[in-house]
């Protein structure tokens, strides 16, 4: 069998050209966002898979023995929404910050903003601290 690229990898792509994505307002809230990323990963900005903006990089092995690469932080751009990639059951895990966060919807691992009005910019930055923490102590001795 041939072996397949994987979609989640880094494309090289520019990231202006994802960031473009969000049209209006959301242009420029997107712009906020690589640099709240970057300021809390300490990595520049890396498009993967096409649509998703990365940050840093960690390498993971699951017990099925899948293995592969994700950034450590992420999000990805959109005409409607703003879509950051968090810790699995963040919801649960950070209700605490939850409750204080402001207007969203959430799934599993990810959190869906509309818009970035209305959002505690601190307790956005802290789910973002914590995800980076949580994903390097998760993944830091895959090798």
């Amino acid at each position: 069998m041939a072996h397949r690229t994987p979609a989640m990898r880094p494309t090289g792509e520019p990231v202006a050209d994802i960031l473009d994505r969000a049209l209006g307002p959301r242009r420029a809230e997107a712009d906020e966002l690589v640099d709240l990323l970057a300021d809390v990963s300490g990595e520049q900005p890396v498009v993967w898979a096409s649509r998703i903006i990365g940050f840093g990089e960690v390498m993971y092995t699951y017990e099925s023995g899948h293995s592969g690469l994700m950034p450590a932080l992420a999000f990805s751009p959109a005409a409607r929404q703003h879509t950051i990639n968090l810790t699995s059951d963040f919801e649960n895990r950070w209700a605490d910050l939850m409750t204080r966060l402001g207007g969203r919807r959430s799934g599993t691992a990810c959190l869906y903003l509309s818009r970035l009005e209305g959002i505690d910019r601190a307790v956005l930055r802290e789910l973002l601290e914590r995800t980076r923490d949580h994903t390097l102590a998760e993944w830091s001795d895959c090798t």
